[in-house]
């Protein structure tokens, strides 16, 4: 089996860049032939035209059609691949999300909940965000509509939760053309030693907190501090990636009792956050198509009070091996629960880190390949 990867090189170690990363890695390992495709041409564009901008960049792809021809099958991003839906070679689409899904769940500033709202405006006050909203959605809705249709016209399209697979049907997706796989985390989550239950619990937070005014709300920045607001007395630890130098300036400044630990190399977390095993982890975010920190944190036994996003619903067991909360109001009190109950906190812990073993490597590995073999198959039949 010969496959042509299409993605993005840049080596961030998150979200879809690291999971191409993961997916080829491990593919490789099992003898499938995988050959990664880069756009290598841009251009300077308005930021109105940022979504096409995008677009086209992947179409630059064309100019590599004869080597990518060459192959038995094509995977890409959701719409990366879409240059080639017109050549005789299946093509596969890897949701891990979808743009239309984060634009439904990232409101305005004005629409942002009691409490939340009132930490969006205060940052701007300070002069940690430049603005309250991004100038124009335009280009995500471009985007969006362009996911819509190489979604439609291509041979197979993975989604990477029931959430995502929900998302792919309400915009039309035929259902029996998506298949259900769940990203992995790499072995080395798996793989350190895990030291006694702590005592003396902190809350936690893991993860990409975006950059600009639209990635900030989506990710729940403004949960986050209006949270860790609510028990200044608690310990903190945020471990998370950002460039934004404004927002982290803030998060030193004003926040109580509390650690940041900024763009570290993701095979250096286990060992900061494994002494925190029995501790909180807050999954704020307002989408996740996946949310590998959810999983991730679960792995080093922390235990999850997380937002109904990515595939928390399909995890989380209340009161097993976490909690499912809707409101700030309810995390606030199922964090309180889990601090004045040992008990239950420690059971929660080995639970977490039990769930957290059905998404090791090996299993997205088998599906992969099957899948390729099954979308091969069908197409050699139908042509």
């Amino acid at each position: 089996m010969r496959v042509a990867f299409i993605h993005n090189e840049k080596k961030i170690g998150t979200g879809a860049h690291y999971i191409n990363d993961l997916m080829s890695l491990k593919l490789k390992s099992a003898n499938v032939e995988i050959k990664n495709f880069y756009p290598s041409t841009s251009f300077d564009a308005p930021t109105h035209l940022n979504g096409l901008k995008n677009i086209l960049f992947f179409h630059s792809l064309i100019e590599k059609r004869n080597q990518i021809l060459k192959f038995d099958l094509i995977q890409g991003t959701t719409y990366t691949p879409l240059p080639f839906l017109a050549y005789p070679i299946p093509v596969v689409s890897h949701f891990g999300s979808t743009t239309n899904g984060f634009l439904k769940a990232t409101p305005l500033a004005v629409d942002i909940e009691d409490g939340p709202r009132e930490v969006w405006y205060a940052l701007k006050k300070a002069g940690a965000i430049k603005e309250l909203n991004i100038k124009t959605r335009r280009p995500l809705r471009d985007i969006a509509e362009i996911e819509e249709l190489v979604a439609t016209k291509a041979d197979s399209v993975i989604a990477t939760s029931l959430n995502v697979k929900n998302e792919l049907i309400s915009m039309g997706i035929k259902e029996e053309k998506i298949s259900l796989i769940y990203n992995a985390i790499e072995d080395y989550w798996f793989e350190n030693h895990k030291p006694e239950i702590t005592e003396n619990p902190q809350i936690v937070f893991l993860g990409r907190i975006g950059n600009d005014a639209f990635n900030l709300k989506l990710k729940g920045l403004d949960r986050i501090i209006h949270l860790y607001n609510r028990f200044n007395d608690v310990k903190k630890t945020t471990i998370c990636m950002t460039t934004n130098k404004g927002v982290i300036s803030w998060l030193l400044n004003n926040i109580q009792n509390h650690s940041l630990f900024l763009n570290m190399k993701k095979d250096k977390i286990p060992e900061v956050i494994k002494v925190l095993r029995g501790s909180i982890l807050f999954i704020p975010s307002r989408y996740e198509g996946f949310s590998l920190s959810l999983v991730e944190g679960m792995s080093q036994g922390l235990v999850p009070v997380s937002y109904p996003v990515g595939v928390a619903r399909e995890i989380i067991r209340n009161g097993e091996n976490g909690f499912i909360v809707n409101s700030q109001k309810e995390a606030e009190e199922k964090i309180k629960l889990l601090l004045s109950d040992p008990v239950l906190r420690k059971k929660c812990t080995v639970e977490a880190e039990k769930t957290s073993r059905i998404f090791s490597s090996s299993e997205i590995t088998i599906k992969l390949i099957n899948l390729y073999e099954d979308v091969v198959k069908k197409y050699q039949h139908k042509h």
